[in-house]
Order: C-alpha cells, then sequence, then structure tokens
C-alpha cells in the first residue's frame, strides 16, 4: 500500500502560502516550494476535508476566507451532507464537507480524512497506471470515480473525471500549464498520464 507523505503546492509567494496553510489548519500535510512555473484556469485537482460535522466545516471554512481565500461554493446542505468549497490565495482549491446534517459536539477543527482529487482524462487508464505502480484500490465505481487504499491519518488519492471534478468544485474546467504540485510518497518517481508528478522524498 502506497503511502502519500505530503503534498508540495508550488506557489508564487511561499511565506504568503505557508502562513495561509497554518491558519487554514492543514500545514502537516501540505508543504510549499517557490514556483513561476506557467498555470492558468483550473489545474485538474481539488483538496478535500472530511469531517464529522456542519460546525467543523465553518470552522475551517471561516478560517480560510479570514487567511485570504475566496469562496468557490458557500456551505450548504445536500443529499449527501454538508459542505462549501473555497479556493486559497495560491490558486489551490479546498473542499471542506460532511456526510452529517448536524452538530453533536463542538466544534474541534479534526480533519478525518485529507482527500487529493486528480481530475483525469480517463479514468480507467489512470486507474491501470496507478495500480501498474503499486497502489491498491479501494473503492471504485467504473470510469467515475477511484479511490485509493491508504494508510490512516495520511493522504487519500482519488480519481475523478476532469470535467466532472470542476463542476464539483464550481470552477471552469478550462486551465493549461502547470498543476504546481507534487505528490510525495513512496510509491516512486514518475509522471501520470495527465503529468501530475509523484517524488519521493530523497529526490
Amino acid at each position: 500500500m502506497a503511502t502519500i507523505e505530503s503534498l508540495v503546492l508550488e506557489v508564487s509567494d511561499p511565506e504568503a502560502a505557508a502562513n495561509f496553510y497554518k491558519n487554514f489548519g492543514v500545514g502537516d500535510h501540505v508543504k510549499v516550494t517557490a514556483s513561476e512555473a506557467p498555470t492558468t484556469g483550473f489545474r485538474s485537482y481539488t483538496l478535500s476535508l472530511v469531517v464529522s460535522q456542519p460546525n467543523i466545516v465553518d470552522a475551517f471554512l471561516g478560517a480560510a476566507l479570514d487567511a485570504g481565500a475566496t469562496t468557490l461554493k458557500p456551505a450548504k446542505k445536500g443529499f449527501w451532507g454538508y459542505g462549501g468549497v473555497v479556493q486559497a490565495p495560491d490558486g489551490a482549491i479546498w473542499k471542506v464537507a460532511t456526510s452529517s446534517k448536524k452538530n453533536t459536539g463542538p466544534s474541534t477543527r479534526e480533519i478525518d480524512d485529507l482527500v487529493l482529487l486528480l481530475g483525469v482524462e480517463d479514468v480507467k487508464a489512470s486507474k491501470q497506471f496507478y495500480l501498474d505502480h503499486g497502489l491498491e484500490v479501494a473503492k471504485s465505481f467504473g470510469r467515475k470515480y477511484v479511490e485509493f487504499a491508504s494508510p490512516a491519518r495520511t493522504v487519500k488519492v482519488a480519481l475523478y473525471g476532469r470535467r466532472a471534478l470542476a463542476k464539483d468544485a464550481g470552477a471552469s474546467p478550462e486551465g493549461t500549464g502547470s498543476h504546481r504540485m507534487v505528490i510525495v510518497s513512496d510509491a516512486g518517481s514518475f509522471a501520470d498520464p495527465d503529468g501530475f508528478t509523484w517524488a519521493t522524498n530523497h529526490d
């Protein structure tokens, strides 16, 4: 089972980005590095915080907005639960959601899962690519969605159709250039069919 140790986001202002993620509450899993790699529009991925109840969703979204994020989708209830989407100042898109529609305790700012959703052109082909690179499937819904297994308290990776992911995030699917992200794991160093870069800690 591959373990993702951290995500490195390539940003124009590393100091500002590091402060944002510290205030947002995800600094343990998200690192930043300086980059001016050309990128426009949707970067074909989103990051999701899965939490236990609505008041925790509100706490994380509020912290992100206070730190300079902008709202893409205001928090609201849906048939699936409660959640909202924001965009960090560096351009990364974050969704915070819970399957619960009621609060059963205080807001703890605890994260149950951090999920990296990769927007890919061909879910089936990308699934096979990752299987060939040692990842194990935890959930799979045909050509629409694949989630890979990961140890507890680590970053999960899932595959989703690129246009569907953009729609879910409230963003235009148009975009070109660098993803501006490196996935650090023990799976090895490679680039996937959609150009997402994986690296080891030794790279």
